[in-house]
């Protein structure tokens, strides 16, 4: 098998029930500091909030048809799934496959890199749903996305977090120490954050601008989100769920040929 996979590293991903452990593992781990991530899952999104939704939103009044911080924390349902899988995808994943070994030593038993990429994607997801949970709190807290619509933010924030863990294990695949990770963030995320109608509407932008943000895979997930949290079913949903679910489909499978060209040639 690691003969084959190293000879075709972009050969189809291969799927067996020994991603479980690893999974698993990640978990057993993240619960030893599970206090201070869902403090800081929680504390992040409500200091913008308070900051920039309540002092914006002051001078701007009305957003979309909603108060500005409404608007803006919907946003921020997606953009926390982002940031956090794609820390999670690039200085976690990196942690355990460069510094700590840990990928090592897991490939070395009779589980292979492919169940172990895959419970690192799956956890990625995974982070990102804690964050979403976190997120749809501090909004309810603040007396907003109190309809049964919203629940569906919560798949939504798994599949963000599929999409956005999977490029930034691209990135891990292709990084040699962590500030290899700066371009991500300041290249793709930044833009993403900023052209994908998390803090204004896109269609304030000009025209060409608005038409590349069209692509881009948070506007997809804000488009859902933004009318669940309201207590609307999302117009153009199937599309919607399409694009981000090919987006994190095809990043996927890239991270998984990048990491075995990387780890076992």
């Amino acid at each position: 098998m690691t003969t084959l996979t190293l000879r075709h590293p972009w050969r189809l991903p291969t799927f067996s029930p020994r991603f479980l452990p690893v999974w698993r593992r990640n978990l057993l781990v993240w619960r030893k500091l599970a206090v201070a991530s869902v403090l800081g899952n929680i504390a992040d999104p409500l200091l913008y909030m308070l900051a920039l939704g309540y002092g914006i939103g002051a001078l701007v009044g009305e957003v979309g048809g909603m108060p500005y911080v409404a608007f803006i924390g919907t946003g921020m349902v997606c953009q926390s799934a982002m940031f956090t899988s794609s820390f999670e995808g690039m200085y976690s994943a990196f942690s355990r496959m460069h510094v700590q070994r840990t990928w090592e030593g897991i490939i070395n038993a009779p589980i292979g890199l492919d169940d172990v990429v895959l419970a690192e994607w799956l956890w990625c997801g995974t982070k990102a749903l804690m964050s979403t949970v976190a997120i749809l709190l501090v909004l309810m807290a603040l007396g907003f996305g109190r309809t049964w619509l919203a629940l569906w933010a919560l798949p939504l924030g798994f599949v963000v977090g599929l999409c956005f863990g999977a490029f930034g294990l691209a990135m891990n695949a292709l990084a040699h120490n962590y500030d290899f990770f700066t371009y991500f963030f300041t290249l793709v995320l930044t833009p993403m954050l900023l052209f994908s109608g998390v803090y204004f509407p896109v269609e304030q932008m000009p025209a060409w601008l608005a038409a590349v943000a069209k692509v881009l895979p948070l506007k997809h997930a804000i488009d859902l989100a933004r009318p669940l949290m309201l207590g609307r079913v999302p117009a153009d949903a199937l599309l919607h769920v399409a694009v981000l679910a090919a987006y994190a489909l095809a990043a996927y499978y890239v991270a998984l040929a990048l990491t075995r060209r990387r780890l076992l040639r």
